[in-house]
């Protein structure tokens, strides 16, 4: 098949084959070839050039640069996952560009962990609090769950109806119950919590 000549204006003046190279409409990112068949009149399809991209390069997408004359090396971090600096949660760049003024590569080491403009500071207080937190809610359920174990057995000494293996399980529990209370949990996370008895 005959090859098309187009004229300046990218339009068909003699009727054949061309060899387009196709790029996304909005981020200009080059996506394939084509050979297209073009009659007199007719010009290229959109989002298209006649120009060949440049080799491909690591790191870097292949895209038609703003003014559409030429082709251009964009910086490609899709898929990296980055962190926010205001919130430290990280985020998944879909974008091609350099990386975002509100992201960082560095990984935060713990959630409490706050953008210092050029690095991550632990909020010690704010650890602090939620390991307080934390103990306090494992303290409860321990609490709970003693008392839970205890309620039977009060029912079978207060009847007088107790066998000596359950005497001294209740009183055991009842003991365990009386060392978590004593449980200081501002010293979280640096706590020794007592040893539940055998059930």
């Amino acid at each position: 098949m005959a090859k098309a000549t187009l004229n300046k204006n990218g339009i068909a003046t003699k009727a054949g084959d061309i060899t387009v190279y196709n790029y996304d409409s909005e981020t200009r990112e080059y996506l394939s070839s084509a050979v297209e068949f073009l009659a007199v009149g007719v010009g290229i399809p959109a989002s298209s050039c006649t120009d060949a991209p440049v080799d491909e390069k690591d790191g870097f997408a292949i895209c038609r640069t703003v003014s559409l004359d030429g082709w251009e090396y964009v910086t490609d971090h899709r898929g990296e996952t980055v962190y926010d600096k205001q919130t430290s949660q990280p985020v998944e760049i879909t974008s091609l560009g350099d990386y975002p003024g509100n992201v960082t590569t560095v990984v935060p080491s713990t959630p409490y962990d706050r953008w210092n403009g050029s690095a991550w500071v632990t909020d010690k207080t704010e650890k602090t609090a939620a390991e307080i937190a934390g103990a306090n809610a494992t303290k409860a359920a321990l609490i709970k769950n003693a008392s839970v174990k205890i309620v039977p057995l009060q029912d079978a000494v207060e009847l007088d109806m107790a066998t000596d293996e359950e005497k001294s399980r209740y009183d055991a529990w009842r003991k365990y119950r009386v060392l978590l209370t004593r449980v200081d949990t501002s010293q979280a996370p640096d706590i020794s919590w007592p040893e539940p008895p055998e059930d």
